[in-house]
């Protein structure tokens, strides 16, 4: 195991030792708890930090750096074990989940006049450190359970230092999160018994990533494997119309506890549904892409009027981190839509990134508002420019990250899936999904100018009252400092963390690009399809031809006629060649390859005549004459 595997997981243990230790301390002065917080939230972030730079030179076993296994918490008989690890998907979020980390620990750590000081800290903790282990355990199980272990955290928060109906808001979200779980959790077994859970490293997204390059075949059924994890991630996820959980607790919630919930932990569901759903299923997304269409339009239009029409500013930031759930789901769409091509899941990871981290500044900049005006009614405020300038410049900048500027990261996440969505059909669709954008700029810049621009409105604040207001301290500065120079680095420069997520993207989604390649690529003849063969000949369905009496029952069929064939491996020469009439024929194409015996062949087939060959007897050698037509062109690289 190497230095920076150990570093991952000190990491997460982090936060989690440093819960326990104020567990425990009853009788340190606040000063010792404070210090003790402080530890187990700024390591984690500067271990984050050090990994990101350490990532591209990283050793890494199938696009995975830092790993590591335990093979004592789990049963590796099963397929089951604690293994930790982050690729170019999950670095990013492991990464934001440490910065909205520091910076909600730093805002707690600021908190005044809090009961149970040490237990506050230690709450908060213990939910940083699930939230990380969520991003950096790559086996599934694990995965899940430290979703889990973050939830629990949110619910006492609420009951011991949530507002106005904490106990109704709680009972309301663990009914939801519940179902939510335990939906979820079913569509992860049926995956692990469809067969995703075999190979070396288990059940886990390293496993299931090599077990797709191989040509995994699943036995259950992907379609309802996909809505189990839809529907059970949906809910986590407040995805329309299972929202209505999510406004009242980040409202009701502690603001260190809403930062972490609404900017990190609500992505849990949308990584699960891009490193499983997209990738091991994606037939499944293709059957529900219609779905998630229009429920990602529910969150982008009703749930943003319904955020236009908020007074309340907490009230108004909760809706509008639902609001902006609904475009990540339809870049998870887009795989899809786009037949295959990534920029939409590309997109969709930087957006998780960039919506954690306005939104935690959101939420922040709140909070500091109602501790100057005893409120978060904003028609009860005004003016504030005047006692709080810097104040109301960060608001003002969160703002436009949350609209999409250019210059903050929200930006290149929007900009990619709004293109990746080209081919969504029908077109209208699309000026609906950029609605989006106005709809945050309308309730954006009116929440500025209701509470920074104008005058006191004296309901508030009595004038008396208002000219003693002042400007955020430093440590209110501080965490808004940390999350508005993450957006404006990555805003400027987007390549720290989209390098990685394409490589990733590139290489392990390149066979569910195939899948989408093979529905839709020939989708302008009606009666044309493509059919990836990679690798050793896979066992592929039946695919019965038009009016062929003599293919028999449930043969398994290839239906070609115009081959472009790919060898890897050892070949005498590369480039085009044109079949003539002698050599038309795909045996006579590979011998002319001349590859040896050990190279892999990638068999790229485009469909404009359905023609049969029984896969049997072509595995076997018996078939001598697979029909090309003359002028057939060949590619060998």
């Amino acid at each position: 195991m190497s230095c920076a595997s150990t570093l991952l997981q000190v990491a997460v243990a982090t936060p989690l030792v440093a819960a326990l230790a104020l567990a425990f301390s009853k009788w340190l002065p606040c000063g010792a708890k404070k210090a003790i917080a402080g530890v187990g939230f700024v390591v984690p972030a500067l271990i984050a930090i050090a990994l990101l730079c350490a990532f591209p030179c990283a050793e890494k076993i199938s696009g995975y750096a830092f790993y590591s296994s335990c093979e004592m918490l789990g049963v590796p008989s099963l397929g089951i074990w604690l293994q930790f690890g982050l690729n170019g998907i999950s670095l990013p979020l492991f990464l934001m989940a440490a910065v909205v980390g520091v910076a909600a620990g730093l805002r707690a750590l600021s908190t005044k006049n809090v009961e149970l000081r040490g237990l506050y800290y230690a709450v908060t903790l213990v939910m940083f450190g699930g939230v990380l282990g969520v991003f950096s355990a790559i086996d599934v199980f694990s995965f899940y359970i430290f979703h889990e272990f973050a939830l629990i955290p949110t619910f006492v928060a609420i009951l011991l230092w949530g507002g106005y109906g904490r106990k109704t808001t709680a009972i309301t979200m663990a009914i939801y999160l519940t179902l939510g779980a335990m939906i979820s959790l079913a569509g992860l077994f049926a995956l692990y018994f469809a067969g995703a859970g075999a190979g070396e490293y288990g059940f886990s997204f390293l496993g299931i990533a090599q077990a797709v390059a191989n040509g995994m075949v699943l036995n259950g059924d992907v379609s309802v494997i996909f809505a189990l994890l839809l529907f059970g991630f949906g809910i986590l996820v407040s995805l329309f119309p299972f929202h209505s959980w999510a406004p009242d607790t980040y409202a009701v919630a502690p603001t260190p506890i809403s930062m972490l919930h609404a900017g990190v932990l609500k992505k849990f569901g949308l990584y699960g549904l891009i490193q499983l759903g997209a990738l091991a299923l994606p037939l499944g997304l293709a059957d529900w892409q219609n779905w998630i269409i229009w429920l990602a339009l529910g969150n982008i239009v009703l749930i943003g009027l319904i955020t236009m029409t908020q007074k309340d500013l907490k009230q108004m930031v909760a809706y509008s981190s639902v609001m902006h759930m609904g475009p990540i789901f339809l870049g998870i769409a887009a795989f899809a839509i786009s037949g295959g091509d990534v920029a939409g899941l590309g997109g969709a990871v930087v957006l998780m990134f960039a919506h954690g981290l306005s939104v935690a500044l959101l939420f922040h900049l709140g909070q500091s508002v109602y501790d100057r005006t005893g409120t978060y009614d904003m028609t009860k405020m005004g003016g504030l420019t005047a006692k709080a300038p810097v104040l109301a410049a960060f608001f003002v900048a969160a703002t436009m990250a949350s609209i999409g500027l250019p210059g903050f990261a929200n930006f290149w996440g929007e900009l990619t899936i709004f293109t990746s969505l080209a081919d969504i059909q029908p077109a209208w669709l699309l000026g609906a999904i950029v609605l989006s954008i106005v709809i945050s700029a309308i309730y954006g810049l009116r929440a500025v100018a209701k509470i920074f621009y104008g005058k006191n409105t004296g309901v508030a604040l009595s004038d008396e009252a208002f000219e003693n207001v002042r400007d955020i301290t430093v440590s209110e500065r501080l965490p808004a400092l940390i999350l508005f120079a993450a957006l404006v680095v990555v805003g400027f420069v987007p390549s720290l963390i989209t390098k990685n997520i394409d490589a990733t993207l590139k290489a392990d989604f390149a066979p569910a690009a195939k899948v989408f390649c093979a529905e839709n690529c020939g989708a302008e003849a009606a009666d044309e399809d493509v059919i990836i063969l990679d690798g050793p000949l896979p066992v592929l369905p039946a695919v019965p031809a038009d009016n062929c009496e003599s293919c028999g029952e449930g043969k398994e069929l290839i239906l070609a006629k115009n081959i472009t064939v790919t060898v890897s491996g050892a070949v005498e020469e590369e480039g085009d060649f044109v079949l003539s009439a002698e050599d038309a024929t795909l045996l006579k194409a590979l011998e002319l390859a001349k590859a040896d015996s050990e190279a892999t062949f990638a068999v790229v087939l485009r469909v404009t005549a359905r023609i049969p060959v029984d896969l049997d007897e072509l595995r076997n050698g018996d078939v001598e004459d697979v029909p090309l037509e003359d002028g057939d062109k060949i590619s060998v690289e």
